[in-house]
């Protein structure tokens, strides 16, 4: 599974980490967060993310 970076502020979305403060579990595919989240450190939107 790929990886994402935020656009804005750096972030990393590493799929096999997940993003458990936010309730999402390690093995979430990018493509399968929830529309409406957010980056967890600056809040941006998911099309902000570009692959890594």
């Amino acid at each position: 599974m790929d990886k994402y970076v935020c656009g804005p502020c750096g972030y990393v979305y590493d799929p096999a980490e997940g993003d458990p403060d936010n309730g999402i579990k390690p093995g979430t595919a990018f493509e399968d967060l929830p529309d409406d989240w957010t980056c967890p450190i600056c809040g941006a939107s998911k099309d902000e993310f570009e692959k890594e």
